[in-house]
């Protein structure tokens, strides 16, 4: 098991540096950059978005100053237009290789360029919102499904099966931002909950058990909405795991010893049911950080989802790069706990 998770964190390295490599380049082959938008404000000078430029890093010369002082006639024998190119590439590399010097140096993972702070303060503020979200959401989403699964799969074709399973189709068909925009028509027009936000304007003069109130009635409606689809998905699944499983001949055999119904679907089904479902939950990690950027914008949630969205679409270079290198690092260790929760579960699954 530990040479196991060693090999593992000594192969997360390359994909890391692979991930990130490629995620800078791909923001740095778009089209324009945030600097391109600053400049079509005329509150803003040239100078200072020249300055903007140095101290972010755009343009300061690589290996460059290198070139033209020793190789100065080959360097002024190129097309103008190559070196630009050269001067480009030189750039975009040093600015990667110095931000991956300081994340391994000192943990840090740069300056956001529109908000002018700190990229690992400016996520852990937004983080705190999301992960409370997600978190109550795949509570809400597993709870449900995967009891409801079992239920119906005991009882194929009835009553049951056939609105649950009708259920489950409505849920997987509603994209959520239609059933978010027709949650939100409601509380406006009942008030019986919070029309957006994640707190209300008056949260800090709140006592401790008005906080947690407050932040409850407003998890009410992004939670039914990021949980019916999942746990539409789930109950599907969790009904065809174990209608699979059911009339295998260890769940005969166990019947003919006489053991209790009961017994033979908690130990000898659900258990052996489970392990799609711990690969699944060790993926769903990763995603505690990128939220749901869709439903956090229409139901005005200050989470990274909303956050995230602005970073891309203002090409906030080192906030989405911070961001990704995050949710990578979670999504790897998902998947690695969820590895090593499968031969707890499954004793016939070794690690190697």
């Amino acid at each position: 098991m530990r040479k196991y998770i060693i090999a593992r964190i000594i192969h997360f390295i390359p994909l890391l540096l692979g991930i990130t490599f490629l995620s800078f380049l791909i923001i740095e082959m778009a089209p324009g950059d945030y600097f391109s938008t600053l400049q079509m404000n005329p509150q803003v000078s040239q100078a200072t978005i020249q300055s903007m430029k140095e101290r972010f890093g755009f343009g300061r010369p690589f290996v460059l100053p290198f070139i033209t002082q020793h190789l100065p006639g080959v360097w002024e024998s190129l097309p103008q237009g190559l070196q630009e190119a050269i001067a480009g590439i030189d750039s975009f590399v040093g600015r990667y290789l110095l931000w991956l010097w300081r994340i391994v140096t000192r943990l840090d993972f740069g300056e956001s360029i529109a908000y002018r702070v700190d990229v690992l303060s400016l996520i852990s503020s937004r983080a705190v919102n999301t992960i409370i979200l997600s978190a109550c959401s795949m509570i809400f989403t597993w709870a449900l499904a995967l009891p409801l699964g079992i239920y119906v799969a005991m009882r194929p074709g009835g009553i049951a099966d056939k609105i649950f399973s009708f259920i489950a189709f409505f849920g997987i068909s509603v994209p959520n931002f239609f059933l978010a925009f027709l949650l939100l028509y409601v509380a406006m027009k009942t008030g019986w909950l919070p029309a957006g936000g994640t707190i209300s304007p008056y949260y800090e003069a709140l006592d401790f058990w008005g906080k947690l109130w407050d932040r409850a009635i407003h998890l009410v409606i992004p939670v039914f909405v990021l949980g019916t689809a999942g746990m539409a998905s789930l109950m599907r699944l969790m009904r065809g795991q174990i209608l699979e499983i059911k009339n295998s001949e260890y769940v005969r055999t166990a019947r003919a010893k006489g053991l209790p119904e009961f017994t033979v679907v908690m130990k000898h089904i659900l258990k052996n049911a489970l392990n799609p479902f711990i690969t699944m939950a060790g993926y769903s990690l990763g995603a505690l950080l990128g939220g749901a950027a869709l439903v956090e914008a229409i139901l005005g949630l200050q989470g990274l989802g909303q956050l995230m969205l602005q970073a891309v679409l203002s090409q906030d270079l080192y906030l989405v790069l911070g961001d990704l290198l995050m949710g990578t690092v979670l999504l790897i260790v998902g998947n690695l706990l969820a590895d090593i929760a499968l031969t707890l579960v499954d004793p016939r699954i070794k690690l190697d």
